[in-house]
């Protein structure tokens, strides 16, 4: 094994190294990779066995620029529904979040067609407006449909319109806290 060059004071000398020459540190082979790829940083560190930080150290050590968020998903196609987004159809063991078959069960029977139903009638007959405040705020979270006779006491009240009310998020937040002291909303 070589030892590289030193000074008489026992400085390596400028321009040699100690450490076997890696492609990543040349800034040639890295704008090729980064701009004209357009390889994520990730990706070039996972294949040159470093940590990302070291091809962030050596894209500023030759003045290359790195991407925006919106650049970067430019690049990735964040986004992508349908056949094109690359989670389509991964149900069950190909899911990323698939845990041994188990999933919570009000969260599995809630994603079926009659906790769609229950929720959309619940929503139709309440005018899609919370009935505590008259809030109508839009997103597919911003109106919970809260039970007023529980969920887990009462699995036949389940899909029940009678038995769900319209809630917006700030209100569903209140009735399950103490400031809720006469028991509205809840049986």
């Amino acid at each position: 094994m070589s030892l590289a060059p030193r000074t008489d004071k026992g400085q390596f000398v400028k321009g040699t190294h100690w450490r076997p020459h890696k492609p990543h540190r040349d800034r040639d082979w890295l704008v090729h990779q980064y701009e004209t790829l357009k390889r994520s940083s990730i990706d070039i560190a996972r294949e040159m066995g470093v940590g990302d930080t070291a091809i962030h150290f050596w894209l500023a050590k030759h003045g290359i620029r790195r991407r925006t968020v919106s650049e970067t998903r430019a690049i990735k196609h964040w986004g992508n529904s349908g056949p094109a987004n690359p989670m389509f159809g991964r149900r069950g063991p190909a899911h990323h979040g698939y845990i041994n078959g188990g999933s919570p069960e009000r969260a599995k029977l809630f994603s079926r067609f009659e906790g769609k139903s229950f929720r959309a009638a619940v929503h139709e007959r309440d005018g899609f407006k919370c009935r505590r405040c008259s809030a109508s705020p839009t997103g597919k979270w911003a109106l919970p449909v809260h039970h007023v006779k529980p969920w887990a006491r009462h699995p036949e009240l389940r899909y029940d319109v009678d038995n769900g009310v319209t809630l917006c998020t700030p209100c569903h937040l209140w009735v399950h806290s103490k400031k809720n002291t006469h028991r509205e909303w809840l049986a």
